[in-house]
Order: structure tokens, then sequence, then C-alpha cells
């Protein structure tokens, strides 16, 4: 029976360099480089990303078609993490907000236009 999830994977042209922006932006460390351009970040809570080249030949066939609409990404300073993100100059969709029953969003890209979701919620959903 599955678990949960380990990992989410991203594509992209330059994985060292979106490596690295998860890692100064969001302090994800960088659990596995397998040296041929592919990464494990993993955040305080274990949960990770990996990111590895588009276009790569081989084992992903079809790896440049995109299927995921963002990621969420828990936080536990909500306000301070909007700011910080606003000070590196992200590209905002949606600013921030908090809804009626106390659930903070706010909708972002990073370097390689990938739709981010910062959320913090009073409760967890499980």
């Amino acid at each position: 029976m599955v678990i949960g999830m380990e990992h989410l994977a991203i594509l992209s042209a330059n994985p060292a360099r979106l490596a690295k922006w998860y890692e100064t932006t969001f302090g994800a460390e960088c659990v596995l480089d397998n040296g041929k351009g592919t990464y494990f970040m993993a955040f305080r809570d274990k949960s990770m990303l990996e990111i590895f080249a588009s276009g790569a030949e081989g084992e992903y066939p079809q790896a440049d078609i995109s299927g995921l609409r963002h990621i969420a990404l828990s936080t536990d300073d909500f306000s301070g993490d909007v700011a910080m993100l606003k000070e590196k100059n992200v590209e905002v969709i949606a600013d921030a907000k908090t809804s009626a029953s106390g659930i903070s969003t706010f909708f972002f890209r990073d370097i390689d236009g990938n739709i981010l979701h910062l959320i913090s919620r009073p409760a967890p959903l499980v």
C-alpha cells in the first residue's frame, strides 16, 4: 500500500541553477547530486523535489510534456516568506490573501517559470 509521496520531479533546462534557487530561497538541502544533472532537494519536513534536465534522452519518454498545475509549499512564517519572495522579485501570479477560514495563499513562479503556491493553514487538512 502506498504510504505517501517521496518526491515530485521538475524538468529544467538548467537543473543546477534551479536546485541552487531552491536551496538559497527556501533552505532546501541537496541530498543527492548524481553528477549527471539530477538533484534531489529536501525540505525541513523531508519532502523532496527531484530536478533533472529537460529534453533528456532515454528513460523518460515525453519528458518535456507538462502535467502539473502548481506545487504547494507549506510555511510556518507566511508573511515573512511572502516578503522574502517579493524582495527576491519573484513573478507574482496572485498576491497574498487570507480566506475567511484563515487559509493564507500566495501564487508565484520559480526562476524556471514553474507555478508555486505558498500556503499556511490554521489546521492541517489531515
